[in-house]
């Protein structure tokens, strides 16, 4: 497949290419800054791309099957909370990029603090989560914007009739770690351990998961998590 991937140099980013490689698909990774794109860019065909910029979208993406979407939205806490308004501005990029390309697949990688905790219930809004922040995943309480960001991301991809899936991990942190392949696989419910608590999840099997729905379409319209 022809796979292209916005958010190419983050975290996420860098494992969901390497993966697509490994399993031989054909990459084009994007990057708003030029400066980002490696020296040794392998099979990897790299490309200046604005994912806020629909017109430009829709030419970056032409001839691919699938567009991943990984982006962040900075390069540390600070920026990424004073600009998390870019994920519902990519959000609303894609999808009017995509009314030209209908039979493309888009794959978001996205927050998780929207999945439910019980019926009804998103872990975002049980009382005080915001407050509870710093203890549980060590970032300010202000945080929490980045989360409404993701929120309203996603909410825009389920008022769409564009081809999209959206994946929140059942995670703390995701961080660069081992790739082991194996976690578990759910719909809108928070993944916790046995002992109710969440753990981190590596990058790299965060990747395993976002192109194993790009193979094999499980989640069309759908948003699933994936965690240990």
């Amino acid at each position: 497949m022809n796979i292209g991937v916005f958010g190419a140099t983050g975290t996420i980013g860098r494992s969901v290419v390497a993966e697509a490689v490994s399993r031989g698909h054909r990459v084009m990774a994007f990057t708003r800054d030029a400066s980002r794109i490696p020296v040794d860019t392998g099979s990897v065909t790299w490309t200046v791309a604005n994912v806020l910029d629909a017109q430009n979208v829709g030419q970056a993406i032409d001839g691919l099957d699938v567009v991943i979407n990984a982006i962040n939205t900075g390069k540390d806490l600070p920026d990424m909370i004073a600009n998390a308004v870019a994920l519902p501005a990519a959000a609303r990029s894609l999808l009017k990029a995509l009314e030209h390309h209908l039979s493309t697949r888009l794959i978001v990688v996205g927050g998780g603090a929207s999945l439910e905790v019980q019926p009804g219930l998103q872990a975002m809004d049980v009382d005080g989560f915001a407050e509870q922040l710093p203890e549980m995943l060590g970032v300010p309480s202000e945080y929490f914007t980045v989360m409404l960001a993701h929120r309203d991301a996603l909410n825009l991809y389920r008022l769409s009739n564009r081809n999209w899936t959206y994946l929140s991990p059942s995670a703390g942190q995701i961080a660069s770690g081992k790739r082991t392949g194996r976690f578990r696989i759910g719909d809108d419910q928070l993944l916790v351990a046995g002992d109710g608590t969440i753990g981190d999840m590596s990058a790299e099997d965060v990747a395993v998961a976002v192109i194993d729905e790009a193979e094999m379409p499980r989640h069309v319209q759908r948003r699933f998590t994936v965690g240990y």
